[in-house]
């Protein structure tokens, strides 16, 4: 979300403690809102298209862009700023944020990031979280008095869920920079609709011939035409199924 230059590259933990508070009052409020990259999850984007009633097509033709990053090229969402002289965000006011109950991940973690590195445990690598500052120059919200730790903001954030429903995909983006994940043109478009556009890929499981490839019970199938968030998860492991990184789903006929 931040330049590099305003990083802190200190790894914090859950008990690690900071003063801060952002509100109305404080000189710099919504300036963290203008100038820069937010890059957007998957269920981001389920909770802003549903906050401004738009479909998901919608959402990403007015909103967003496209950047793709590491050697298999997966394509990164972000969000679109104004194009003015002040590249604030598109949903910033003077009061504050216009859809602060459903704002992306990154504004919830600000001031800190969280990344996520495979790390070897037991024979085998593990997705292991981690923590850091985002200190900008403008930023005057660590002069206040109000006692933090990275775990009690997480909570006050609403951060938990977010984390929680976008692990499978951060699992998937891990594998980025294996040159044998490099996606071609096909798959660089599944993944796009599997992750981000929900709603062609709810009309790629009904309309196009994938149950008649996939098991998928009927339960799971009323999840899917109904429930964003179940198709949303089940479209992490179609990825890592067409990506070959687990046998997340079973073909039919395939013993």
């Amino acid at each position: 979300m931040a330049n590099m230059s305003a990083v802190d590259h200190v790894q914090l933990t859950l008990k690690s403690e900071f003063r801060f508070k952002c509100h109305k009052g404080i000189s710099c409020f919504t300036k963290c809102c203008s100038n820069i990259d937010i890059m957007l999850t998957p269920y981001d984007v389920l909770a802003l298209k549903k906050k401004l009633g738009l479909t998901s097509e919608e959402f990403l033709e007015e909103y967003t862009y496209t950047q793709t990053d590491g050697k298999a090229s997966f394509p990164l969402l972000y969000l679109r700023m104004n194009d003015d002289e002040t590249k604030n965000c598109p949903f910033v006011s003077a009061e504050g944020c216009t859809v602060y109950e459903d704002r992306p991940a990154n504004c919830r973690y600000y001031p800190i990031g969280q990344g996520t590195l495979k790390k070897a445990a037991d024979d085998k690598l593990v997705d292991e979280e981690f923590f850091f500052f985002v200190k900008e120059d403008h930023c005057k919200g660590f002069q206040e008095s109000q006692e933090w730790t990275v775990a009690s903001w997480r909570e006050d954030q609403g951060v938990d869920r977010y984390d929680e429903l976008n692990r499978g995909w951060k699992s998937v983006l891990l594998m980025r920079n294996v040159p044998e994940m490099a996606l071609d043109e096909k798959k660089l478009m599944l993944f796009y609709m599997a992750c981000y556009d929900m709603d062609r890929f709810r009309r790629f499981i009904f309309q196009s011939r994938f149950l008649d490839h996939f098991e998928v019970d009927e339960d799971s199938r009323e999840k899917l035409r109904s429930d964003d968030v179940e198709l949303m998860l089940f479209g992490f492991k179609f990825l890592k199924y067409i990506l070959m990184m687990e046998e997340t789903l079973k073909a039919k006929g395939k013993k």
